[in-house]
């Protein structure tokens, strides 16, 4: 596939303020006016109130008052509509980048038909028709009819649509790379699969309810932020109504329309009005990596992981062993020992059998084709060896040293344990598989058969390590593999002989602990342990089950991936307290421009606080109405990006907060509001 195919299957880049996501979220913002959506934010809920209720008295000042401080009220009430709106811009902004991506997905989705297999033959019907556990056969060219898993043979698959990347994968029966996802197409050879989920309720589908946020869910700690943005809303709310009691004492009685602005002002409505922004858009940035987040709790809980654990094949290390080295006995020449390990691998369609083909022909130039009459002998579980049967009684045999020996002995030769024993044991030593070579009384070489890492994994385990998160390998091989895989992957530790109740075992200790753990993994024996993680990770190679269970979805396959979905919760966490410190320093300089405009005619002295100099009462009062209203529009492309995230200390990310959000909090509102001030004086809008 050519390189623009490839950026043609693939979602456009969208930007912060497309266009398209822009004019969908302005209609969404007045949509969302509807008080059942707004209740779900206490804060905003109680501005909306506030912007009704302003309104009313706008009415009647202007029906029936005469127009007294209609024009006052209605800039108000215009203003805090505004408010209301603008958060929900941002929230439908964050939620409109989502959308887009499940257009696209959307259309990957066409009416496909199947040849569904029954006793009778095979029957040619709609995919919509398939229902869990119907057996369909797909060709070479053919779309999968839906979410399943292969029963019979083995095919390269384009996943594209689903994923991005160009590259075809190998989908096989067994194993844990027979999972195979709706709207996918073969490429090659015929499989037979089975339907794992009946239609809408595909992985497709749940893709799309995902990423639009429809089962979007808040974290713990946003539920906390909530708890607290509720409980500074309903002091405000005391603090407020005591305040019209004391200026009717004090001979200044303030409006009704005066008191609301005030209390609008002083609640925390910029995090109030940007807090579901931030929680969508984190998950919006982990889709962007190509992974899939069930919810906004698994990307926060994230930013909070202590120790990862990772299933080593098909995690760590690509699933198939590879041939990397074919050592010639004593007396036997290089060239031979591989001209006879190319023989017999021509025939072996096995993964390590075509590795074996590939390093004869590019260490030693060996090629050519079978003997005529030759006969390939399978490997079975019984001999534990493969090879060829050549005419005039020749035979070649590849497999486990102690099996090829014994063969070697029953065709006459000693077979003796002696021959390349020390290379047998350093591979051995090394995590990877000997392989004795012999052709009928002669063992001829050892082939050393890799467990091959996927690349760059030392370096991000070594990144991973940098952010405080201990990795850890768990694998069903021996403690003698376990050991060389994980000290050439650089893992800090690993389990060797793991069952999946171990991995359970291991996952519980750790939480008991008071750490929060996150695992990748792709095969079904790892779907328990994905299910109990904090953060369940899942690759998108692996088997349904382990994509069910999980919280997240690689659909790149890379377990390596979490460093970014890690980095992205961290980010998610250090900017809604960036944004929380702000909005909670910004209402010191609102107290300076309302508190003097309500109480200095009463209390000449309290003109003091009027630092800024604001013209009027009246201009001061609506500057920082404008200024509540503008700010969370100024603030929404950080909500959506993030506060640039570094692996520090948390002291040091609390003073940045203190210093920057916590001092611009403060700083930027003295400014913000005197320009509005003097551009309402020059406007003679006050």
């Amino acid at each position: 596939m050519t390189p623009q195919r490839r950026l043609e299957r693939r979602p456009k880049a969208r930007s912060l303020f497309d266009r398209e996501i822009i004019l969908r979220a302005i209609a969404d913002s007045f949509v969302k006016l509807n008080p059942r959506w707004q209740a779900r934010n206490p804060v905003m809920f109680t501005v909306e109130v506030g912007a009704l209720a302003v309104l009313v008295f706008w009415l009647r000042d202007l029906f029936f008052a005469g127009g007294h401080n209609a024009g006052f009220d209605f800039a108000i009430s215009a203003w805090l509509w505004f408010t209301v709106l603008f958060a929900n811009f941002a929230e439908a902004v964050a939620e409109g980048r989502g959308k887009a991506q499940a257009d696209h997905l959307r259309r990957t989705k066409t009416e496909t038909y199947a040849r569904r297999m029954s006793d009778g033959g095979e029957e040619r019907v709609s995919a919509a028709l398939l229902r869990k556990g119907d057996l369909v056969r797909v060709e070479a060219g053919e779309l999968i009819p839906g979410d399943s898993d292969v029963t019979q043979g083995a095919a390269m698959v384009d996943e594209s649509a689903i994923t991005g990347e160009s590259a075809p994968v190998i989908r096989e029966a067994g194993g844990d790379r027979s999972a195979v996802t709706g709207g996918t197409r073969v490429l090659s050879d015929s499989i037979v699969v089975r339907i794992s989920s009946n239609p809408g309720d595909t992985f497709l589908d749940r893709m799309i309810a995902l990423v639009e946020g429809a089962r979007r869910q808040k974290t713990r700690n946003e539920i906390a932020l909530s708890i607290l943005l509720s409980g500074l809303t309903i002091i405000f709310v005391f603090a407020v109504a005591t305040l019209s009691p004391f200026s009717i004492y004090a001979g200044t009685m303030q409006s009704v329309t005066i008191l609301i602005a005030l209390f609008v002002c002083l609640i925390p409505t910029t995090i109030g009005g940007l807090l579901s922004a931030i929680g969508i858009a984190g998950m919006d940035r982990v889709l962007q990596r190509n992974v899939l987040a069930m919810s906004g709790r698994a990307v926060e809980a994230a930013g909070d992981v202590d120790t990862l654990l990772l299933d080593k094949t098909g995690t760590i290390t690509l699933g198939n062993r590879q041939a990397t080295e074919i050592i010639a006995a004593p007396g036997v020449s290089q060239g031979e020992a591989m001209r006879v390990a190319f023989l017999s691998s021509l025939p072996d369609e096995t993964p390590e059998g075509r590795s074996i083909v590939t390093l004869a022909r590019t260490t030693n130039g060996a090629d050519g084709e079978l003997p005529a009459g030759a006969a390939f002998v399978p490997f079975s579980a019984y001999t534990r060896m493969s090879g060829l049967d050549l005419p005039g009684g020749t035979a070649i045999r590849k497999g486990a040293p102690d099996a090829v020996r014994a063969w070697v002995r029953e065709r006459g030769g000693d077979g003796a344990a002696s021959v390349l024993e020390g290379d047998v044991e350093r591979i051995a030593r090394a995590g990877g598989t000997p392989l004795l070579l012999a052709q009928d009384s002669r063992v001829l070489g050892v082939i050393y058969l890799k467990d091959i890492l996927k690349p760059k994994q030392r370096e991000r385990f070594d990144r991973l390590r940098a952010m405080g998160i201990r990795t850890v390998m768990i694998t069903g091989d021996n403690a003698l593999t376990a050991s060389a895989i994980a000290r050439e992957a650089g893992v800090d530790d690993f389990l060797a002989q793991a069952r999946p109740e171990t991995k359970m075992q291991v996952i519980e200790r750790e939480q008991a602990a008071g750490r929060l753990i996150a695992m990748t993994g792709d095969g079904t024996n790892d779907a328990p342990a994905l299910a109990q993680a904090d953060v369940g990770v899942a690759m998108n190679s692996g088997t349904q089950a382990a994509k069910e269970a999980a919280n997240m979805v690689d659909l790149d396959s890379d377990p390596t991936k979490l460093i970014e979905i890690v980095e992205i919760g961290k980010q998610l966490l250090m900017t809604r307290g960036a944004l929380t410190t702000f909005s909670i320093a910004n209402d010191v300089a609102k107290y300076f421009a309302i508190l003097p405009a309500m109480f200095a005619i009463a209390y000449p002295a309290m003109d003091t606080l009027n630092i800024m100099r604001l013209t009027t009462p009246q201009s001061a009062i609506l500057s920082a109405v404008i200024f509540n209203a503008l700010i969370i529009v100024a603030l929404i492309p950080l909500a959506l990006r993030g506060v640039a995230y570094r692996p520090r200390g948390a002291n040091a990310v609390l003073r940045d907060n203190v210093l920057i959000y916590g001092a611009g909090g403060i700083i930027v509102p003295f400014i913000g509001i005197k320009f509005i001030d003097v551009l309402l004086a020059a406007l003679h809008l006050t």
